[in-house]
C-alpha cells in the first residue's frame, strides 16, 4: 500500500526533526528544547504575562524566553493574546491542544520523583506545587474526601477541589473555601510533602491554615511523595 504524501502545516523545525513517524518523535521536536515544558506547566492553570513566566523559571533568559514562546506559538501549542481593559497587556497561554498535555508533564513528574536525583528543597514555582498536588494524589483516599480550599501564595492565589476522587486546581480567589492555606511553595513542601505538623500559625516554616484542623490534616493526609527506585 502506498501512503499519500501529507502535509502537515504545524511541522516541527527541520533541525529539531528526528526522521521518525513515531508521535513521540515529533513531540520531542515541538517541546524537547530546553525550557520549553516548564514554559507550559507555569500555563497550565491559566494566561501569564512574559514577567511572570520568567520570574517563575529561575535562569531563564528573556532571549530564549522569547524564542520558546515564538516556537510554541508557531506549534500550535502557544497562543498570545491582549487582556481587554483595564488589564491590557499582552499575556500568553496554552492553546486547547497544547493544554490536553497537563496530563502528560503530571505524569512524567511523578515517575521522575522516584529518582534518587530529586530534590525537593531546590526552588518550586506555584504553578509547580498545584500540579505536583495534581500528581500525587491518593486518588482512593481523595474518594472519600470532597473540600475546597483556598492557597494563598505570595502574589498568587489558587482554588483546589477535591470532588470524585479527582482533584481540580483553577487560578483565583475562593471567597467562602472550607480550607484555607498561607505561605511559599517551601512551606507547602514541608507541610503536604513532608508531614510537618500542622500550625495554624504557620510554625515551623510550615504553611498557615484557617479551617478545621481534622479537615486540613484529611486533605494533607491525601499527598505523599512516591517510593524512590531501588
Amino acid at each position: 500500500m502506498q501512503l499519500k504524501e501529507i502535509t502537515i502545516e504545524a511541522a516541527a523545525p527541520r533541525d529539531r526533526r528526528y526522521d521518525d513517524a513515531c508521535g513521540t518523535a515529533l513531540a520531542l521536536g515541538f517541546i524537547g528544547e530546553r525550557w520549553s515544558l516548564l514554559i507550559m506547566r507555569e500555563l497550565v492553570f491559566g494566561p501569564r504575562r512574559f514577567g511572570e513566566i520568567r520570574t517563575n523559571l529561575p535562569g531563564l533568559s528573556a532571549n530564549v524566553l522569547t524564542q520558546r514562546l515564538d516556537s510554541l506559538e508557531d506549534a500550535g501549542i502557544v497562543r498570545r493574546f491582549r487582556l481587554p481593559s483595564p488589564a491590557n497587556v499582552q499575556v500568553y497561554d496554552l492553546t486547547e491542544w497544547g493544554r490536553e498535555a497537563a496530563p502528560l508533564m503530571r505524569d512524567m513528574g511523578r515517575w521522575a520523583a522516584r529518582s534518587p536525583r530529586h530534590d525537593p528543597r531546590l526552588f518550586m514555582s506555584a504553578a509547580s506545587a498545584m500540579m505536583a498536588l495534581q500528581a500525587l494524589v491518593d486518588r482512593t483516599r481523595a474518594a472519600e474526601l470532597s473540600v475546597s480550599v483556598a492557597f494563598h501564595f505570595p502574589g498568587e492565589d489558587f482554588i483546589v477541589t477535591v470532588t470524585g476522587g479527582e482533584i481540580l486546581v483553577i487560578r483565583g480567589l475562593l471567597e467562602t473555601p472550607d480550607l484555607a492555606f498561607t505561605g511559599d511553595t517551601m512551606a507547602m513542601r514541608r507541610t503536604i510533602f513532608g508531614k510537618a505538623p500542622l500550625a495554624r500559625d504557620g510554625a515551623g516554616g510550615t504553611l498557615a491554615f484557617a479551617g478545621e484542623a481534622d479537615l486540613a490534616q484529611s486533605f494533607v493526609d491525601l499527598f505523599a511523595l512516591p517510593a524512590k527506585i531501588a
